[in-house]
């Protein structure tokens, strides 16, 4: 993205891009801002609630922002409430401040302020902590709408980025990642791997598995930084959501299937020895060759996805439907061989099919037929021109799936 940039720039933009960086400065600023603010338009000569609640409020993108800073501001109202009750009615004794921190925490629950739900009860307890409450309660919530104000303001007036290009480097990335044990695993299935090697694979596709959650997390920030962003139409960022989340679910899929197929692979040790090659030469340099075809189509299937989010994505196209036919014209070679390795130890067939159909599976599921034909209908459905949604997406959404529909019957 940056590599055509000087260096100090090409810093500056991934700085840009990086989520702890942008809640830091943005966190920052909004609180200064609030408790300027809160000075100027307020009495309380030190008003620290605006600027705790900007800091509680400020997310990493404008929609999280928004829907914290409502949570924020109910929980505190809620808890005013209670405390201003509670005081003209009972007092503040041991017992009463007990049903007043029950009273809030049910009231959180009830309100769905999620993480601020103790905010209910500490709001309660500040101001029954004054001797004035009612005069403390308004300061109080006065000061919690001028923070929440300024925190979304900010947000709105200097939108956060949107998250896409992150994403989409992070499907590429864990795409890069099983390309990489692919083709691993041909070249010491070629060089005579045995199951003890096969059990090595067997834990680092488990290892990916794991993964999948860190790459999950930069998705649903992408996701929610599409939303009520000013820097993104509303019909892209539904079509950037979709194509992201169904390329983070795809490649779930497959190294799901990865993991089948090296599983596949250690149970062949039951009929032979542990220090006996899984293969025969021929079937080994074939398995080779498949795993880097199928490495190529992972790896440009991820470079499919990142250029989808941003642009150019018919070489990606390309590259993924020339890996996917060399691939099933391997894998049928090696379905011949391993038809004449069952004649000959027939006690295998059964890990050979499983093996085969792993392979049929994780090829399928990088077609570009079948995600081209799903994706167009799922873009069409989530933007229905009766709800007044942009034309133009229905005809992108149609020219997505028609231009990978042709391209998969012209390469396959």
């Amino acid at each position: 993205m940056s590599g055509g940039l000087p260096p100090r720039l090409a810093d500056l933009v991934r700085l840009n891009s990086d989520p702890i960086a942008v809640q830091t400065v943005r966190s920052t600023v909004a609180a200064v801002l609030s408790y300027a603010v809160a000075v100027w338009v307020l009495p309380n000569p030190a008003p620290l609630t605006a600027p705790l609640t900007a800091l509680l409020v400020v997310q990493v993108t404008l929609f999280t922002t928004v829907t914290t800073g409502i949570r924020r501001v109910l929980s505190v109202v809620a808890g005013v409430l209670i405390a201003v009750g509670f005081s003209e009615l009972i007092g503040l004794t041991w017992w009463s401040l007990g049903l007043i921190i029950l009273a809030s925490l049910v009231t959180g629950h009830f309100i769905r302020v999620d993480e601020f739900v103790a905010e209910v009860a500490i709001s309660a307890m500040l101001i029954l902590a004054v001797p004035a409450p009612s005069g403390e309660a308004v300061d109080r919530v006065m000061e919690t709408l001028v923070g929440a104000a300024v925190g979304v303001l900010l947000n709105v007036v200097v939108p956060p980025p949107a998250f896409v290009e992150p994403a989409g480097e992070a499907v590429r990335e864990l795409a890069e990642h099983m390309r990489l044990l692919m083709i691993r695993m041909g070249g010491e299935l070629r060089a005579g791997a045995t199951a003890e090697r096969a059990r090595a694979w067997l834990m680092e596709a488990r290892r990916l598995d794991n993964e999948i959650a860190r790459f999950d997390a930069s998705l649903r920030r992408a996701e929610e930084g599409t939303r009520l962003n000013p820097r993104v139409r509303p019909a892209e960022g539904a079509m950037a959501r979709l194509i992201l989340r169904s390329g983070l679910d795809t490649l779930e899929v497959s190294t799901v299937l990865l993991r089948t197929l090296c599983r596949s692979l250690t149970e062949m040790e039951r009929e032979r020895g542990p220090l006996e090659p899984l293969f025969s030469r021929e079937l080994a340099d074939g398995m080779d060759e498949l795993f880097a075809d199928m490495a190529d189509a992972v790896d440009s299937y991820g470079r499919l996805i990142a250029a989808q989010v941003t642009a150019g994505a018919e070489q990606a196209e390309a590259r993924l439907a020339d890996a996917l036919r060399r691939g099933r014209e391997e894998r049928d070679r090696i379905a011949v061989l391993l038809r004449a390795e069952t004649e000959r130890r027939w006690e295998n067939w059964d890990l050979y099919g499983a093996l085969l159909a792993n392979i049929d599976r994780l090829l399928n599921e990088l077609d570009l037929e079948q995600r081209s034909r799903w994706l167009s209908e799922q873009l069409v459905a989530a933007a229905p021109s009766s709800k007044g949604m942009p034309a133009r997406l229905h005809r992108r959404a149609r020219a997505i799936g028609g231009r990978l529909r042709r391209g998969a019957r012209g390469r396959g």
